[in-house]
């Protein structure tokens, strides 16, 4: 069931009263949900699914996602926080996950931005 216009807008504009100071507010959130709950708005399900997409995406912008083909020290991925806390302008929280795939280096993901020092990305540069 996709979202009408009307629907999207809707989402669009719950989304903004759910952040504060560039930051998703839980709080507010709760605020939203419990004012969907409560008005039973026109199609909620597809409000919520978008609203849902909408927060999740925001939350990816504060996770910076490491993969790694080695060992990843704690030293790293705290350089690698504050690499992109700065480069963003916000706090960024990194994680590591390790990925076979990778020959040897670093892939970061920070929401849809993908930073790549790997082989494996080289290698795949130079193929096409």
């Amino acid at each position: 069931m996709a979202a009408d216009k009307q629907t999207k807008l809707l989402a669009k504009q719950l989304f903004k009263l759910s952040v504060v100071n560039g930051v998703v507010s839980p709080e507010q959130v709760a605020g939203v949900l419990g004012w969907v709950e409560k008005t039973s708005p026109h199609r909620p399900v597809a409000l919520l699914k978008a609203y849902q997409h909408r927060i999740a995406l925001e939350l990816a912008k504060s996770r910076a996602e490491v993969e790694h083909a080695g060992p990843v020290g704690d030293a790293t991925l705290k350089q690698i926080e504050a690499a992109m806390t700065k480069r963003y302008a916000r706090p960024v929280t990194a994680t590591a996950k390790a990925n076979p795939k990778l020959l040897a280096g670093l892939r970061v993901r920070v929401g849809s931005d993908i930073y790549e020092s790997s082989v494996a990305g080289q290698l795949a540069t130079l193929s096409v």
